[in-house]
């Protein structure tokens, strides 16, 4: 699938979503207007705001609420990217220095804060309650997701549902809000809201493993970010934790987490990159992939779910 292609019937519409976002960067303030060009520079797909607007067709496809709802749901994860960085202490996102490195932390978190509040404000033009009270339940969700990864950074005691469970909560929960929250405001059937949001969580799901497998064998160019730095943070992913469940009494991973020398990251990367595992967590990511598909059937045959099909795909083969 083309990426000028890749969200079919709701490409043009993403125009609008990226005019809301860039209203954003325009405050009376100029140094908060920098921050804020900055924080949503090196846009990525936009495959959040995308879903907002796809599952919007399922009912009545209104621009004037779909719009502020899809730039909210990019607004917000835009937001929870900043303090992300500032936790990691990152240099480098997509290739751009971060926030907290061209400024400071402390300013970062308020920038990340500003994102978040305005996101809040975007989501309300909705006028939907029901989608108001799902935007702060998902904020709810990313946060105890974030929160666990971090209490359990250089933990190696974690297995692969700790770490399926944490990855719902930090990415997956947005993945489907995007979609349940566009239905509902296009006030599709409740069958279809159910299905878009069952699609949307396992999308999310495989997203994030092959986000996760991307980290341990991508190109640094590509990812914008340098290969191994979930590892280097303390986090456990899918490829970390299937070399710890292989080699539980001498690995890299292990010995990086109790002695935090750079050269064990490497060699973490290059154990992953000389084995399956990458295949093995990418089994595990085409199974979400599957789960997400078997969501679809009960809507109906149109460009949309077709499109919705295709981005399941799209997922599974991203290299960045």
């Amino acid at each position: 699938m083309s990426t000028g292609s890749l969200y079919g019937p709701v490409q043009a519409d993403l125009a609008l979503v990226e005019e809301t976002l860039q209203t954003v960067t325009r405050v009376d303030h100029k140094p908060l207007a920098s921050m804020l060009s900055l924080a949503l520079s090196g846009a990525g797909k936009r495959i959040r705001p995308a879903l907002v607007l796809l599952a919007g067709t399922f009912g009545d496809y209104k621009l004037d609420v779909l719009v502020p709802l899809a730039a909210s749901v990019e607004l917000l994860h835009a937001a929870t990217l900043v303090h992300d960085d500032v936790i990691d202490n990152s240099e480098v996102r997509r290739g751009r220095p971060t926030v907290n490195k061209a400024f400071q932390n402390s300013i970062a978190v308020m920038v990340g804060d500003y994102m978040f509040a305005h996101a809040a404000e975007l989501v309300t033009r909705t006028e939907s309650l029901e989608v108001i009270k799902l935007f702060a339940e998902t904020l709810m969700m990313m946060a105890k997701g974030e929160i666990g990864q971090d209490v359990q950074a250089y933990d190696p005691r974690q297995g692969i549902q700790d770490y399926l469970q944490r990855i719902a909560g930090k990415t997956a929960s947005l993945f489907a809000t995007a979609c349940k929250g566009g239905a509902l405001v296009a006030q599709a059937p409740p069958h279809w809201i159910e299905a878009l949001y069952r699609y949307g969580h396992h999308l999310g799901i495989a997203f994030q493993i092959v986000d996760d497998v991307l980290d341990f064998t991508g190109d640094e160019a590509e990812l914008g970010k340098p290969v191994g730095s979930d590892l280097m943070q303390g986090t456990l992913t899918l490829p970390s934790i299937l070399v710890l469940e292989r080699y539980p009494h001498d690995n890299p991973v292990q010995r990086y987490f109790h002695e935090r020398r750079p050269e064990l990251v490497a060699e973490a990367v290059a154990l992953v990159r000389n084995s399956d595992i990458p295949e093995e967590a990418h089994k595990v990511a085409r199974q979400f992939g599957q789960d997400a598909l078997k969501a679809l059937a009960t809507l109906p045959s149109t460009e949309a779910r077709h499109t919705l099909e295709g981005l399941v795909e799209y997922v599974l083969r991203r290299r960045s």
